[in-house]
């Protein structure tokens, strides 16, 4: 009989060293999860402040400082051996855990495979301070007199990690690189940020504040602080459920909102982010019908549940959860949406909204006017940065003429902007507008954001920027886009292979859209030219540039739709009566009356209001 070649290997015990070594990554495979798990520490012991920082992607330092209970010196004597925690006392213990931790296992962990100094005070009076590792755990006997010195600090925690993987070569060649690791590691910042607005958290790169989330009082403002832009929160909402031992907290994008992917789509359960592919599937199901297919929405859903009725203990580092009924927690969700969305799209009975909900087209509402239009208001922004220039335009029906508009402060106050700000929250009146015959007179301008317009007995108020915005985008995307040579290129260099890959991928279409890229290896790039009157800084063009990659097939658009931001009238410019008669027009004849981030043009409050709101009609 021929050998096989196979040689036999006998069984060992692995040396204390290699085992935690390999038990480590379990637990510690890359620096966002010591922010993981230093975090879920500091939240364990009560800590209202958090604050991060990470040098070098994290390899180089993580750090952790929480203002939470602290610990005694002969708590931490202990607390980075293995095993050793105060979560949990027995086996009951671990099958109904309370707290984000529990396993005892993180800071034995990190202290295989990292350099790790933790200085605490229970009290500000008294503080000690422990250093450790790589390997630290054989250093055992010897912590009570050569690794435990006193310090100073005030009440809480710090936990120091330095050089991860230093010690082990061979895992470290497999982090990505720097801006790659740090984009993982705030990723997991702004998860436990999300899963606890009532505290504050801070994230520091480099020396820089990169991240900054005050306490708040609701998921949904928490939810708008990390994932939202200004004009889209108010699309956002918050709703709830609940079924015996569960309570439910969703916040969602109403159908203003969407995605070309699941990214902005979350599921917590008691604080901890879980990967669960059926309530992601609750969550997209309880709004089908309100966004077109191939996009989806965002939202979040915090499911808070007794601890006996789900199984933390299934994933070394709690990504996962076995519920004892996931049926009634997907019904609970599902129901509770479709609930929301039916009721959202119907609030007003008025309102005429095709099928495809996401782009609300009104019928009737006279786009070729608008076409005719579109020549005049391209001119608008330059009207508003040159007093002095008069542009006579070509539009013959209207003979219309574009005057300039200098920017000044209206001074208008806090309180006025915000009963505005109030009128507009309320769902749009997507009523039949005004035919191009009908005539429109423009009234003023108010609190210096918005311009007032009669057609009938119909009041109209206009939001000259979103107004102005829709108009600019409509307009380029049907002409090409000239861009102008950049004296001195703006160097950068990308945070992952994904915005690499993106770039070159796309290099062709970008520059079409005005942006001229040059690729010079290894993550670095140069931006050579930009479109034409571009004015932003140069960390913010980078910056939308990158964001572009979020976008997936849709990143034109979004380019285009931050192009007509930056060019259109802003908040406050000053519009005189011949460029606001002209704009009123256009806006009124929109086949899409949303601005491309999604926010409603106009509202308007009729007649019969106005007279119910001062008791004519009684």
């Amino acid at each position: 009989m021929e050998s096989t070649g196979i040689q036999r290997r006998p069984v060992h015990i692995l040396s204390t060293d290699v085992a935690r070594k390999i038990a480590a990554g379990e637990v510690v495979d890359r620096p966002a999860a010591l922010v993981r798990e230093l975090i879920d520490n500091a939240l364990d012991a009560e800590a209202q402040t958090i604050e991060v920082q990470i040098e070098g992607g994290g390899v180089r330092r993580t750090e952790v400082i929480d203002d939470g209970v602290g610990m005694t010196r002969e708590d931490l004597a202990l607390c980075w051996l293995p095993h050793a925690t105060s979560k949990v006392a027995s086996l009951e213990d671990l099958l109904s855990a309370e707290t984000l931790g529990f396993r005892g296992e993180a800071l034995a962990a990190i202290t295989a495979v990292a350099h790790v100094d933790i200085s605490t005070s229970i009290d500000g009076r008294e503080a000690w301070q422990l250093s450790v590792g790589p390997g630290g755990f054989e250093q055992a006997a010897e912590a009570q007199a050569h690794l435990i010195q006193q310090t100073r600090r005030v009440r809480g925690t710090t936990v120091r990690v330095l050089g991860l993987f230093d010690s082990v070569p061979a895992r470290k060649k497999f982090l990505k690189r720097d801006g790659a690791e740090a984009l993982l590691c705030k990723q997991i910042f702004i998860d436990k940020a999300m899963a606890f607005p009532d505290r504050t958290f801070r994230f520091l790169q480099d020396g820089n504040l990169k991240l900054f989330f005050p306490p708040i009082s609701s998921y949904r403002e928490r939810f708008i602080q990390t994932q939202c832009d200004g004009p889209e929160q108010q699309f956002v909402h918050e709703l709830y459920a609940q079924g015996e031992g569960f309570h439910i907290t969703m916040v969602v994008g109403g159908p203003e909102l969407y995605r070309s992917d699941r990214r902005e789509q979350f599921v917590f359960a008691n604080g901890r982010r879980i990967q669960d592919f059926a309530l992601l599937q609750a969550l997209e199901y309880g709004l089908e019908g309100a966004f077109p297919n191939g996009t989806h929405p965002i939202g979040a859903l915090f499911i808070t549940i007794d601890p006996a009725l789900a199984d933390f203990n299934i994933h070394p580092a709690k990504r996962e959860v076995r519920f004892k009924d996931p049926g009634a927690i997907h019904h609970a969700i599902t129901a509770s949406l479709k609930k929301f969305i039916h009721n959202l799209l119907l609030s007003d009975k008025n309102t005429q909204i095709v099928k495809d909900t996401n782009k609300m087209i009104l019928k009737n509402t006279g786009y070729e006017k608008a076409a005719q239009l579109l020549d005049v208001h391209n001119e608008l922004s330059q009207g508003t940065k040159n007093s002095s220039e008069h542009v006579q335009c070509s539009c013959e029906e209207q003979g219309l003429r574009k005057s300039s508009a200098a920017a000044i402060n209206t001074g208008t106050t806090s309180a006025g902007r915000l009963a505005m700000e109030a009128l507009l929250e309320r769902p749009p009146q997507y009523q039949k507008l005004p035919q191009v015959s009908q005539s429109v007179t423009y009234i003023g301008q108010l609190f210096g954001l918005f311009l007032l317009a009669e057609a009938g007995t119909t009041l109209y108020i206009i939001d000259q920027h979103a107004a102005h915005e829709r108009i600019l985008f409509d307009s380029l995307t049907t002409q090409p886009i000239q861009n102008q040579d950049l004296l001195i290129p703006i160097t950068f260099e990308t945070d992952s292979e994904e915005e690499d890959h993106f770039l070159t991928l796309h290099q062709e279409r970008l520059a079409e859209a005005g942006i001229v890229l040059d690729g010079q290896g290894q993550g670095s790039w140069a931006i050579t030219a930009l479109p034409a009157n571009w004015e932003k800084s140069d960390s913010e063009t980078i910056q939308d540039i990158l964001k572009l990659s979020e976008a997936g097939e849709g990143f034109i658009e979004l380019w285009i739709a931050t192009m007509a931001c930056h060019m259109a009238i802003k908040d406050g410019d000053y519009v005189d009566r011949v460029t606001a008669q002209a704009l009123v027009e256009a806006a009124l004849a929109l086949p899409i009356p949303r601005c491309p981030h999604g926010r409603p043009i106009w509202t308007t409050v009729s007649k019969d209001e106005l007279f119910h709101a001062v008791r004519r009609t009684e």
